[in-house]
């Protein structure tokens, strides 16, 4: 069970705690909605930074959507993941990290997978705050 209860507003649990602020809870499903609808990147790409963020950043709703993958073909994928997992180790990104980035990716694609990264750390660390459980009932 969340620490606060759910409101009315949302369709999952997540949104129904961050509803209490209608005007905020509207917002922040556009902006998920501008980031996840991109096809910059391939939604495996996009899950498997999910998927390793959820166990840095605590989230058990998050968590229990499945653990990072083991074997991840795609150099990319791979990169993005390794990535996240070090954004929430440290605040910057080193020399020899972002040399592996510039080769594998575009200006503008760094730019949308850190704000990727930092969108679902944002989401996460606010379910992880919250308490929010992966069988939490609305």
């Amino acid at each position: 069970m969340a620490i606060i209860s759910f409101s009315q507003n949302g369709l999952t649990p997540f949104q129904q705690l961050l509803g209490h602020n209608k005007d905020i809870l509207e917002k922040w499903v556009s902006l998920e909605e501008c980031i996840f609808s991109s096809g910059t990147f391939s939604a495996e790409l996009k899950e498997e930074v999910r998927r390793t963020l959820a166990f840095d950043n605590g989230c058990e709703y998050c968590k229990a959507k499945g653990a990072p993958s083991k074997n991840v073909p795609d150099l990319r994928t791979q990169l993005a993941a390794r990535v996240a997992d070090m954004s929430s180790k440290k605040t910057h990104i080193g020399d020899g990290e972002f040399s592996a980035l510039k080769e594998a990716f575009t200006d503008g694609e760094i730019s949308e997978l850190l704000a990727l990264i930092c969108f679902i750390t944002a989401c996460q660390r606010f379910g992880a705050l919250l308490d929010l459980g992966p069988s939490c009932q609305i």
